[in-house]
């Protein structure tokens, strides 16, 4: 068989089952493609007519939506209209340490810390030496009322009082010195506390004893005038002339009467007084004057002789213990300011108000102290507002605080610092725990409540209409709206009492207008 015979058969030649499979696969594969690209394309054009609008598709749904009304529950509760403001802990006194004008040692001329025996967060009692100034003392001791003057014998008055109480209290009897009256009871007290604490008081006067011993000498010369003015002879005598037999008296002569001698300085009479004639009895009358007035200046140096307390060295405190709040200084550097702060007394919380807040505010209103540092609350009253605005210190080396050791009260503006505002005080009802003092807390003041429960609605509630009548619009649970006519009361957080003019008009749980929201967009269903 020829070469193009043999080409012929093979093409002519029938498909074997194999081939006739794959051409089945194939055709089916181009069929599922058809498919799937139609069903991609009518998807696509689905998402197109979602996606793809009009422009007047486009202004419909973007149109003004159609309002609604937003709607509040009437409540019946207390309603409080608070404050809220920041204060901070403090201690209900405290007490800048600046010993201004203690005495120095000679030859120094500035006021030097010698002395520093407490650090911060120490405990003081009464008595306790807290610093050394120049080599002097400076203590603490029991009393309310700050020192304002030196204290010396012969002094008088409460604050004299209050150190005889302070004394007594650390064991030192005043003996039998009046109430507030410096006298040798006081004098022998305060040696007593000087040395218990290492020291020697300083003396009132500071001459050495010079102006005692010249009365003493004044007294004792003027004695030995009226002696030397007793003696018809010249010879030392009694001050007072005395009878026979008395000390530089004459013995009566012969014929000469027994009548005792003049002892009053008489010119007249037998013995003495009548040797003496008219001139030495006017010097005896001198004599015995001087020496009265002699011995007055020597009980007055007497008197005016003894310890002092400068103002300087002693700090009043009214609550005892206290702590040293800071420390301002140390050993060896020049008193320029407070040496230390103490603070006594229970925690209280202060702050200052402006002047809209300050007319809303008054003592005995209640407060909420809430610390958010340790998460608690607490409760308290106001304790106090003040009438005048605080200043700042100015700056400069001044007390921190109660220059003068006076405790906090705050004082009037004008003193050359920024104006605070007006300081106001509140006292928990418990006392504050320790960890609250120095804390930045939160006070919720209640200026305004209602008596009792009342009905309450928004403020945005309440309208008034043209004819000066105050409404509420009420709504009910088929939407339809009435009007009711409201008499309103206490307001406070965005709150405020209602009463309605006709008895059950408006009750607790009844749904008030407040306000119009978005409801629906047009072109859309709801």
């Amino acid at each position: 068989m020829s070469e193009a015979e043999r080409v012929v058969e093979r093409t002519e030649a029938p498909a074997t089952p194999e081939e006739d499979r794959g051409g089945l696969a194939r055709g089916r594969r181009v069929v599922l493609a058809v498919v799937g690209g139609a069903a991609l394309m009518a998807v696509g054009g689905l998402l197109a007519t979602t996606l793809v609008k009009s422009p007047a598709q486009v202004a419909a749904e973007t149109g003004p939506p159609v309002q609604g009304v937003l709607t509040a529950d009437v409540e019946r509760r207390v309603l409080a209209q608070t404050v809220v403001m920041r204060g901070t802990v403090v201690a209900d006194q405290s007490v800048a340490v600046s010993p201004q004008g203690v005495r120095s040692g000679e030859g120094a001329n500035t006021a030097l810390v010698t002395k520093l025996p407490l650090k911060a967060g120490d405990p003081v009692t009464a008595g306790r030496l807290i610093a050394e100034v120049s080599g002097r003392p400076v203590f603490t001791l029991h009393g309310a009322q700050p020192m304002y003057r030196d204290l010396k014998p012969g002094s008088t008055g409460d604050d004299v009082a209050q150190l005889q109480q302070a004394l007594r209290e650390l064991g030192h009897g005043t003996g039998g010195d009046a109430r507030g009256v410096f006298g040798a009871g006081t004098k022998a007290a305060l040696t007593a506390h000087y040395r218990a604490i290492g020291y020697e008081p300083l003396p009132a006067v500071a001459d050495g004893g010079a102006a005692l011993k010249a009365a003493r000498e004044a007294v004792r010369s003027a004695t030995w005038a009226v002696e030397d003015a007793s003696s018809p002879t010249g010879a030392a005598g009694p001050p007072e002339g005395t009878g026979p037999g008395g000390k530089g008296g004459a013995t009566p002569g012969p014929g000469a009467s027994a009548s005792p001698a003049a002892g009053a300085g008489a010119a007249t009479g037998a013995g003495a007084g009548a040797a003496l004639g008219p001139g030495a009895g006017r010097e005896l009358v001198r004599a015995r004057q001087a020496l009265g007035e002699a011995r007055a200046a020597l009980a007055a140096a007497e008197a005016a002789d003894g310890p002092m307390l400068p103002t300087a060295e002693a700090v009043f405190l009214s609550s005892l213990p206290a702590r040293v709040s800071s420390v301002g200084a140390r050993a060896g550097s020049p008193v320029s300011g407070p040496v230390l702060t103490l603070s006594g007394g229970e925690l209280v919380v202060e702050a200052y108000l402006k002047d809209d807040k300050r007319q809303l505010l008054r003592a005995g209103m209640i407060v909420v102290i809430s610390s958010e540092v340790s998460g608690t609350d607490a409760r308290g009253t106001v304790a106090a507002v003040a009438t005048e605005p605080s200043a700042a210190q100015p700056a400069g080396p001044q007390p921190q605080q109660d220059p003068g050791q006076n405790p906090k009260g705050g004082g009037t503006g004008g003193s050359g610092g920024a104006d605070l505002g007006y300081r106001m005080v509140v006292r928990a009802d418990r006392p504050l725990p320790a960890g609250f003092a120095g804390q930045d807390v939160r006070l919720t003041v209640e200026s305004a409540a209602t008596d009792g429960e009342a009905l309450v609605v928004p403020v945005t509630a309440v309208s008034a209409g043209a004819d000066g009548r105050t409404v509420v619009t009420a709504v009910s649970a088929e939407g339809t709206q009435r009007r009711i006519e409201v008499r309103t009361g206490t307001s406070g957080d965005g709150f405020v009492a209602v009463t309605p003019t006709q008895a059950g008009a408006l009750g607790a749980g009844t749904k008030v207008v407040i306000g119009v929201a978005p409801r629906e967009t047009r072109g859309k269903s709801k």
